[in-house]
Formats: structure tokens, C-alpha cells, sequence
């Protein structure tokens, strides 16, 4: 509930609470101005900004105190925090500050001070160690320690990194380098705009405490190296947070980080690509390589390494096809519009080993036609190998299933099939668009969006989350819409709290519009009692989409099961037929009966964590499917006759080893292809046949295309020795996305 206004007397005792300069602007102000949150930049990372509000009054930005209300118009962050920490002096006392945030004030008050001490220590005996070498031109450059820093004696000990520890030290002098004084201080800004690049590791090097100021060479010494590197020990005076911090590897770290910080930032590298997972084998490589590595060249990466790189793709690759005739293979088909309205297909060959990428193909003028659409995928397959082959993965729509319909005519032993994937995301968006559904993810998003609309509600919510986010991504859009909902319904408690704390009542209701409704739905118990039923209804079907989203292992054999589990947990929400049957049909029409997908039923009955619970209890559908995959992909009449009979013998589990206790727990660890290959000896044939079956994949979700040049893999007008550099390009960053 919002507070009301206060009244105008409380007002001017507010505004004249202030005590110094603010006193007269207040004042002047009075009744008229109209205060405006200004955003806090992403920058700002002392603690006391947590606890205040920048607002532009009359023109001019100022800090607000959320606690008592004071401006600040000068002084600062530093001013603002010894307000919170009740420090007379600057500023004046807050009363209303919480004791928890006053302690944190001022340990960082105490922080700030200890390192303005050490900073100016670590000067005194920068300057000492240069005046022991040169002390006539040290002294006309700098003051003394003495004049500059009074009696606070120097904690530091200069140790070189490259030797032990002993009494006589290297002179500054030998190098060619000398100490710095006010005439370096004036090239600071030349310093930070044009920062050196990292020096070599096998050339000795000078670090220095990261708050210091460089040192600067007095005259030109290009031949000269620079100085040794040295270890800043702080003494016992130091406070015990920064005593075991090694300042020397601290710069080290920074120089790096700073180094390729700056080629990201030059060369426009998203900084996700930090995240790749061979970001850090190539630091690796770098720093094994001692000494100064040879800088590697434009025509370097696009010449030479880049051919390596293919070569090595190209060994993984043929590593794949060596399983292909064992596993079998699925053949994924990708498809997407450019923003130029072109239609983009890539091709991969997925198989338990891993999935490769074959090719892109601009199918502009190919996805209009199931004639043309067929001779593609045909080429593809007789690219692939026609016996390896045991399923084609496209989208599902009717000029693809017409495509589909012909491949498996010219193709009588393998399957087309629709991506499942698809299938299953679409199920979580026509849920989405329900009534009761749309209505509580409506809800959801008022709540996430007023929340990152401005900086103090973020504030708010980091605090009271203990920085956790609201919102969580997901494989799809849809996806997200339930995923957050959950994450959501698990911090009710949190942003129940959040809502009826002082501050969000008496800072930010009275600011920020549109908190009086989220305040309203937070607490609204209805609310979250459906949103718990949406979740527990949905959760299966969101797993399931995970599953099969995921090609670290097949999901072939836990579809059907998948949407056995969630009609049952949207049945046991909602109880009344009448209630959970829309449901239920958006489910049935997506999956589209009219489609059949025997080898899902295979992939089922042959699964035997499933087979176990259902026993003779099967449905007809599930073993005509099974029948299926048997004339299909089993050409030899003979094998056919053979795999029949095992299959009555794992039915009844009745020879061989099924009815071992150790197959019978293994059902549950082991991935099911692996579980035949242990315990189907005695059906050979069958168990081949159930290998290729449950080794298959169910989407046909490529490589993530983010930064890969596709449209201009197409380019009609690049020559033709470019067109082939691009096209090796492309074949070496989807192997390796892959």
C-alpha cells in the first residue's frame, strides 16, 4: 500500500534540516520542486551508493539519503558514507541509518584510510630505493620521505621475484630506470590513455602496486632492460586483509587482463567469448611458451593455423564416421530466416560419439518446393551414406513432410522424422497463450519488469534475493515464461519480505510508479497459489524439452515417456476432465497423430527402465512401431525372423542375462544403448537393432550461429579462392561449437 504525502510541515522541517550548503537551495526550492531520480551508472561500485538515490532538483543532481531524506549536493560518495557511518565532522549524522549498514560504512571508511596509508608508504620507499642510487637527482625531482610523508615509517621490503632474498639489493641505477617524482606525476593521464603493452616473461620487469603511479624512465634507454621485478612485502603495521595479498602477482594478473581486455574492446570480440571453453587453453599455451612469443599474423590465422585447424576438424570428423556404421547416424536439417529474408539450412550428422556439421546451403528458393527440398536432403543422405542413416530431422511442416514422404520412398530403410524439439516448445507456447495460464505469466512479468525498470528497485531486489536474479534463461522463449515462474514461486518469501519492508514503502512507492500493483501481487496469495499449480503442471514438459534441447546424450528413448509424465502431472493438477482435457489436446495436436513415429514407440518399448513398469501392459501403438523399425531398418528378411524371436525372449525376459540383479539395477545408471551392449547377449540381433535405435537423437538443433558469417558464406561475389577460405572458416568454428 502506498504511504500518503507527507504533510507540508514535515516538509520544511526536512528541507531545513539540512546543515551546510544544501541549507539555502532547500530553502529557495521549497513547496515547487519536483525531485527526478537520475539513474546510477553500472560503474559505482562503492557500498554507501546501495544506500542512496541521485535526484536532479532544480537543475542540479544531488544524493538522497534513503534512510532520513537528506541532500547531499557536494562531497561525494566518501561525504555520503560518513553520514551513514555517523561520523561527525563532514557531514552530519544519519538517525535513521540501520546499525548493519552503519557498521559496513565504516569498516569501508577504515578500508579507504588504510590504503591511502599504504599507497603513501609505498611512494616513501619507491623514492628511497631510487634515492639510495642516484640521491642528487632523486632530490631535485621528489622531497624527501621525511618532508613528504612526516614520521610514518616505510612498511615495505623491496625483494627481486628472480633470487633469494639478500642484504645487498639491485640499484635502480643498473637498469637504466629511475625513481619517479612530481614531474612523473604530471604524465599520469599520458600513462592511462596509452597503457604499455605487456612486457615479455622472460624480460625482467618492474610491477608496482596497483594505487602507485608508474615510473617513467628519466632519459631514453631503449637498449637497456627494464628493472628487475619486485615483491612489495607489507610489514606487520598493514591491516591482515591485504597482509597475504602478493602485489606483484596482483599486477601481473592486471597487466594481462588489461592486455587482452584491450584487443576484445579494439577488436569488437563479444566478452562471452571468455566463456568458450578453449579461452583458457590458450592462456595456457601462451604462458608455456616462456620467453616473448612470435606475434602470430593476420595471414598467420587465415593461411596456416587456420589450415591446421582444419585438419584437426577434419581428423574429429572422420573419428565420427568410424561409429557410424555400428550407432548409426541422424542427419539434422537447421533452418532459419536472415534479416535480409533469406532461408539459411545447415546440416549436421549426429551420432553418440558427437555431431559434426556437414554444410550450409542458401535454400531460399529451395524450401518452396518438396521437389527441390527432396533432392536436397537425398544429396545429403547420399552424402552421409544411405546404410549409416537411420533417420532425417527436419521442421514439420507440410512441404517438409511431403519431402519426408518421398526420402523414405526412395530410402526404404530410414525414417523421416520431425524435429521434436520444435514439437514440444510449441506444446509450452500454447499453454502459455491458456487464459488462467497467459494471466499468471502477465502477473509474473509486471513483477520482473518493475523490478529492472529502475535502479532502486534492482537495489531492493539484490538486497533482499542475497543478489539472486528473477529472471532465468532458458532454451526458448516459451521456456523461459515457466522456468522463471518457478524460480519466481521459490523466492516468494524474499520478495514477500521485499514489499513490506520500510524501504520499498517509504522510498520507493512514493517514486517510482507501479509499485502500489506489484506490491499487490506479491501478496496476493491467489497468485501464488497458481503459480505453483502452472509449475507443477508444466515442470515435466519443461524437462522434457531440456532433454531433448541437450545432445549430450541421445533422447530417443525417454520421448514417449516424457509425455506420458506430463499428461499425468496436468491430470493430477487439475482433477476435472474438463479442466485438464484442453490440455491434453494441445499436447495430442502438436505431437499430430497423423504423423506416425515408430521409431519414439521403439525407443520406448526397448528402453528398459520403462519396459519393466508397463510389462504386458503395452499398447498397441507402441508395438506396431517397434514392428516398424524391424521391416524398416532390418532389410534382410532372415534377421527380421531372428529379431522376432528375441524379442519374445526380452519380452518375457526369460533367457540370457535380463533377469540378472545386476541388469535389473543397471536400468536406472546406465544409458539404455549401454544396458543392451551389457546385458543383450543372447539377442544379438535385437540388440543391434536397439543400439541404432536408441543412439538417435530427437532435435535438429545445429551449432549456436551467433558471430558466424553464414550470409556471407553465400556471397555470389567473392572470388573464388575467398569463398573456399570462408567456407573452411565456417567448417572449423561449427566442428568446434559443436
Amino acid at each position: 500500500m502506498a504511504t500518503p504525502e507527507p504533510p507540508a510541515a514535515e516538509a520544511v522541517a526536512v528541507a531545513l534540516a539540512v546543515d551546510d550548503d544544501e541549507t539555502l537551495a532547500a530553502a529557495a526550492e521549497g513547496d515547487g520542486g519536483m525531485e527526478e531520480v537520475v539513474p546510477i551508472g553500472a560503474q559505482k561500485h562503492d557500498p554507501a551508493w546501495k544506500h542512496c538515490l541521485m535526484v536532479r532538483l532544480a537543475g542540479r543532481d544531488r544524493l538522497k539519503c534513503v534512510y532520513c531524506g537528506k541532500h547531499f549536493l557536494g562531497g561525494g560518495i566518501h561525504r555520503f558514507k560518513e553520514h551513514l557511518a555517523r561520523r561527525p565532522g563532514n557531514a552530519c549524522c544519519c538517525p535513521d541509518v540501520p546499525a548493519d549498514v552503519e557498521a559496513v560504512m565504516h569498516r569501508s571508511l577504515d578500508e579507504v584510510a588504510a590504503k591511502k596509508l599504504r599507497k603513501r608508504a609505498l611512494a616513501a620507499a619507491m623514492v628511497a630505493v631510487a634515492a639510495a642510487s642516484e640521491p642528487s637527482s632523486v632530490a631535485a625531482a621528489s622531497p624527501s620521505p621525511s618532508a613528504s610523508n612526516g614520521d610514518i615509517a616505510s612498511p615495505i621490503h623491496v625483494v627481486p621475484l628472480n633470487q633469494a632474498p639478500r642484504d645487498e639489493e639491485t640499484p635502480l641505477s643498473e637498469t637504466g630506470w629511475t625513481g619517479g617524482g612530481a614531474t612523473k606525476r604530471r604524465k599520469k593521464a599520458l600513462s592511462v590513455r596509452r597503457a604499455p603493452a605487456p612486457a615479455p616473461a622472460s624480460a625482467p620487469q618492474h610491477h608496482h602496486h596497483h594505487h602507485q603511479q608508474p615510473i617513467h624512465p628519466a632519459t631514453p634507454a631503449p637498449q637497456t632492460q627494464p628493472p628487475h621485478q619486485i615483491l612489495m612485502a607489507l610489514d606487520a603495521t598493514a591491516p591482515q586483509s591485504s597482509r597475504h595479498v602478493d602485489p606483484a602477482a596482483a599486477a601481473d594478473r592486471e597487466q594481462v587482463c588489461m592486455a587482452v581486455g584491450r584487443f576484445l574492446y579494439d577488436a569488437g570480440v563479444p566478452l562471452e567469448a571468455v566463456n568458450s571453453v578453449h579461452f583458457q587453453p590458450m592462456v595456457d599455451a601462451i604462458a608455456s611458451m616462456g620467453g616473448r612469443p612470435e606475434v602470430f599474423s593476420y595471414h598467420d590465422f587465415r593461411g596456416c593455423v587456420l589450415k591446421k585447424s582444419l585438419e584437426e576438424v577434419t581428423a574429429q570428423s572422420e573419428f565420427y564416421k568410424g561409429s557410424w556404421t555400428r550407432t548409426g547416424c541422424s542427419v539434422l536439417s537447421d533452418e532459419w530466416t536472415t534479416d535480409k529474408g533469406r532461408t539459411l539450412m545447415t546440416f549436421s550428422v549426429y551420432c553418440p560419439e558427437g555431431t559434426m556439421f556437414l554444410k550450409s546451403v542458401d535454400a531460399t528458393d529451395i524450401v518452396t518446393s518438396s521437389d527441390a527440398l527432396f533432392e536436397l536432403l537425398k544429396s545429403v543422405v547420399e552424402e552421409v551414406g544411405e546404410r549409416n542413416v537411420v533417420q532425417v530431422i527436419t521442421k514439420n511442416s507440410q512441404i517438409h513432410a511431403a519431402a519426408g514422404k518421398k526420402l523414405g520412398e526412395t530410402f526404404p530403410t530410414l525414417f523421416w522424422s520431425p524435429c521434436t524439439f520444435r514439437c514440444i516448445d510449441g506444446m509450452l507456447e500454447d499453454f502459455s497463450k491458456a487464459t488462467a495460464v497467459s494471466e499468471i505469466i502477465s502477473n509474473a512479468k509486471t513483477i520482473t519488469g518493475f523490478l529492472c525498470s529502475s535502479a532502486l528497485a534492482l537495489s531492493l531486489m539484490k538486497k533482499h534475493l542475497q543478489g539472486k536474479d528473477l529472471l532465468v534463461p532458458a532454451e526458448t522463449r516459451a521456456a523461459m515464461n515457466f522456468v522463471t515462474l518457478k524460480n519466481m514461486y521459490s523466492l516468494k518469501e524474499d520478495l514477500q519480505a521485499m514489499v513490506s519492508s520500510d524501504e520499498w514503502i517509504h522510498c520507493l512507492l512514493p517514486q517510482i510508479p507501479g509499485g502500489v500493483e506489484v506490491s499487490g501481487i506479491v501478496s496476493n496469495l491467489q497468485f501464488w497459489s497458481s503459480c505453483a499449480l502452472v509449475v507443477r503442471a508444466t515442470e515435466p514438459l519443461v524437462h522434457l524439452l531440456k532433454l531433448v534441447g541437450s545432445n549430450k546424450r541421445p533422447a530417443m528413448g525417454y520421448v514417449y515417456a516424457g509425455l506420458y509424465k506430463a499428461k499425468a502431472a496436468i491430470k493430477k493438477e487439475l482433477v476435472k476432465k474438463s479442466d485438464y482435457m484442453p490440455y491434453w489436446n494441445i499436447i495430442d495436436q502438436r505431437w499430430d497423430k497423423h504423423i506416425q513415429r515408430p521409431l519414439h514407440s521403439a525407443g520406448f518399448f526397448l528402453n528398459p527402465l520403462f519396459f519393466d513398469g508397463i510389462g504386458d501392459n503395452i499398447s498397441n501403438e507402441v508395438f506396431s512401431g517397434m514392428l516398424d523399425c524391424i521391416e524398416r531398418l532390418v532389410s534382410d528378411v532372415k534377421i527380421q525372423d531372428k529379431i522376432q524371436k528375441e524379442l519374445n525372449m526380452y519380452r518375457s525376459e526369460a533367457a540370457g542375462d535380463f533377469r540378472r540383479q545386476m541388469a535389473i539395477r543397471a536400468r536406472r545408471t546406465l544409458p539404455p544403448a549401454e544396458w543392451w551392449y551389457m546385458y543383450g547377449g543372447a539377442c544379438p540381433n535385437l540388440t543391434r537393432l536397439a543400439v541404432r535405435i536408441l543412439s538417435q537423437t530427437c532435435s535438429a538443433k545445429g551449432c549456436d550461429r551467433t558471430h558466424i558469417p553464414f550470409e556471407r558464406l553465400h556471397d555470389q561475389r567473392m572470388n573464388i579462392f575467398e569463398r573456399q577460405r570462408m567456407h573452411h572458416l565456417t567448417f572449423v568454428q561449427c566442428n568446434l561449437r559443436l
